[in-house]
Order: C-alpha cells, then structure tokens, then sequence
C-alpha cells in the first residue's frame, strides 16, 4: 500500500477537536394573550415532551383558547339580557315601547338565572372546583417528578466531576460541566412551567370563596441555581400539590 506522509492540523483546528463540543439548548420566548376583559394566559411548557420552542408555546395557547372561548357562553347571555333591559329603561315615559321588549327580557333572563345557579353557589361550583383542583395538583406533580429527575442527574454529574477533576482529566471535566449546565437549563426549563399553574390557582379563589373554602397560597419559591435550590423546590411544591388535594377530597360531599 503506498504510505501518506503524515501531516499536523492547525492549532486551532486540533483545540477545536480536542475539547468537548457543547450544545446549548435553545430558548422559547415566553407567550401569552390578552383576553376580553383584560386578563392573559400563558402557554405553558410540556415538560414531558421535548424542548419548548416557539411552536410548541403556541399550540399550548391555542388548546387554552377553546375552554375560554366556552367560557364566554354565559357573558353573551349576560349581554343579550342588557339590551332589551336598556330598551326598557329608556323607555319608561313611553310605557307602550317598554312593554315590547318585556317578553325579550324575561326569555333572556331565564338563560342569565341558569348561569348565576350553576356559578355562583357551592353546589354548582363545586364539582367544577374539584376537576380544577385535581388538574393543577397532577400538573404539579408531573412537574416535580421532572424536578426529581434533574436533581438526581445533576447530583451524580457533580460526583463524576468530581472524581474527573482528581484523575486530571479536563476533557472529562469539559464534558460533564457541560452536561450539567443543560440539565440545569431543563430545570429552569420545568420551572417555567409553575408560574402559569400558580396563576391558574389564583383565578380559582373566587370559586372557593363560593365554595366555602380558604384560598391555597403558595409560598415563594427558591431560585433554582443550584441543587439546593431544586430539591427547596421539590419540597414546597410537594407540600402544596399535598394541600390541593386535601381540599379537593374536602369538597366530595357538596358535589
């Protein structure tokens, strides 16, 4: 076989080889959208898929919209009642007029009546609070035992480092600080994911204050820029995912 004569890379092109080539993962900005009234939701990372991107954000709001769009149901009929009880009102030197839009007021009412039942007592709310209560307590959970993954990964990357940095081997080193910034990324990742759902448990106060209930307050939670920090995490948000469901096992009896 003939022989090549043997040749060396650059400088550059032999560091660029010989150190671990990290890949950062990529960063979905946050979205959210303004609701009639004035209020916004979020989209919220699925933390049990994949990395969030623009796309994935989107369709998460996209499958919020349905429910709120559902929701605005009973506003209409609030806004139907309104225009023949305008009519009637400024009408009321013309008595002949108001009458007309009497029978349009009482028809509307009575869709408004059913509403104001359904929404506003604790026999009405209450199923309706328990199914939200157990959602938020299910997302809590699928987000803490993500958590729970991270911080066992990032414990056992910290030990190999460790036993890296001793033996000298700085590629080694390289590699797993590396690996270990990623993992902290996916739990800062997953963190975004609490914000909404405690948003979400805020908007249901005003259910439990029909219901009978306290309002559940979660406490602040710790940066999670380090291990520490993270298993804090896990730790308040296992005692709150524990409070939701005792609430809702609490309110079986009226639904």
């Amino acid at each position: 076989m003939p022989e090549y004569p043997l040749f060396e890379l650059p400088d550059d092109v032999a560091e660029a080889l010989a150190d671990p080539i990290c890949i950062p993962f990529p960063k979905a900005d946050p979205i959210d959208l303004t609701i009639p009234g004035g209020g916004h939701i979020k989209a919220i990372t699925d933390i049990t898929d994949k990395i969030p991107t623009d796309c994935s954000m989107s369709f998460s709001l996209m499958l919020q919209l349905g429910p709120i769009l559902a929701n605005l149901d009973c506003v209409i009929k609030v806004l139907k009642l309104l225009d023949p009880l305008i009519t009637i009102i400024s009408n009321l030197g013309n008595i002949p007029k108001a009458l007309q839009s009497v029978p349009k007021f009482v028809d509307a009412s009575v869709d408004v009546v059913n509403c104001i039942t359904n929404m506003t007592t604790p026999k009405g709310i209450a199923c309706f609070l328990i199914d939200i209560l157990r959602l938020i307590a299910k997302i809590l959970k699928c987000i803490v035992g993500q958590l729970k993954t991270l911080v066992s990964l990032i414990g056992g990357l910290a030990l190999q480092i460790g036993s890296a940095q001793a033996a000298g081997n700085t590629a080694l080193v390289a590699a797993l600080e590396c690996e270990q910034a990623n993992a902290m990324n996916s739990a800062k990742g997953a963190m975004t994911a609490v914000e909404p759902v405690i948003a979400l448990l805020s908007l249901v106060e005003p259910l439990m204050g029909i219901a009978g209930v306290d309002p559940i307050k979660v406490p602040p939670l710790a940066d999670p820029e380090s291990m520490e920090a993270l298993e804090e995490v896990v730790t308040t948000l296992e005692e709150v995912t524990e409070t939701i469901e005792l609430v809702a096992d609490g309110l079986e009896p009226l639904c």
